[in-house]
């Protein structure tokens, strides 16, 4: 087993993404693996979709794995399920997983695993002050960081505007399921921005997840006085995170917000 090398996990609200990371670069050594997130998402249907994909992966190929998962994750529990079904909370997705794979697994939350990705060798890296990495996709998932510290758990995606949580209009599905075009959903994004430069007052906001791939479409019709740029890393960066998350796991304190 490769210690430089780490498989990645990263479970989203529509897909379940897999590869090997080279922790050392920040880059995906293997194929990313993909299917949809199963419904409903219970932890039987989402384990055994997780372990159909990790059977094509040379189990010889990395060292440590890393999960990244869509909820607050507190002391390894699960303590929220927006985007997941509500049979994982008070459950241990990493040891559910570490059963199956006969491994140990490290888990956190998703957007603190893309941003942790972000700032190791992505749009963040080396920038000190408050930054917050936006995942735009099912919902909106926060990776809060200060001076390039981790403030795990931070749910900013449910900063309400306009009397409904942000997430309900400003996130990639919201956008698609109202049927907007780029402008005036991009008026959205540009409210929730505006709530939280109110409330945390970022130095600068990195925007992943499913819409980092079409941020030429958006980006640039938001006024913001805060820097907003697009993920490096797009929508690999929960993989990432979680395969460095996973490497580092040793060197954590306990109660960092994952397992």
């Amino acid at each position: 087993m490769d210690p430089n090398r780490s498989l990645g996990i990263d479970i989203g609200g529509s897909g379940i993404k897999l590869a090997v990371v080279d922790v050392r670069t920040g880059h995906l050594v293997t194929g990313r693996q993909r299917v949809k997130t199963p419904r409903p998402a219970d932890p039987d249907a989402v384990i055994e979709a997780v372990c159909g994909l990790c059977a094509v992966v040379d189990p010889s190929a990395f060292g440590a794995i890393g999960l990244g998962f869509p909820a607050a994750i507190k002391d390894g529990r699960v303590l929220t399920a927006t985007n997941i079904h509500d049979a994982w909370i008070e459950s241990r997705p990493a040891d559910l997983l570490s059963k199956a794979l006969g491994r140990p697994v490290a888990v956190l939350n998703d957007a603190d695993a893309a941003g942790f990705a972000e700032m190791r060798f992505g749009a963040g890296r080396g920038v000190r002050g408050t930054v917050v990495v936006l995942t735009l996709g099912t919902g909106i998932g926060t990776g809060l960081f200060r001076d390039g510290a981790l403030v795990p758990n931070a749910e900013l995606g449910r900063v309400k505007v306009a009397g409904k949580e942000a997430q309900q209009r400003a996130s990639e599905v919201a956008r698609k399921r109202r049927g907007v075009g780029w402008e005036e959903w991009a008026a959205d994004v540009e409210r929730y921005l505006e709530e939280l430069e109110q409330l945390i007052w970022p130095d600068l906001v990195i925007i992943g997840g499913g819409a980092s791939a079409k941020s030429q479409f958006f980006l640039h019709r938001i006024d913001s006085r805060v820097p907003i740029v697009p993920a490096r890393l797009r929508n690999n960066a929960g993989i990432v995170g979680a395969a460095i998350y996973a490497s580092e796991a040793g060197e954590r304190p306990p109660g960092d917000g994952g397992s």
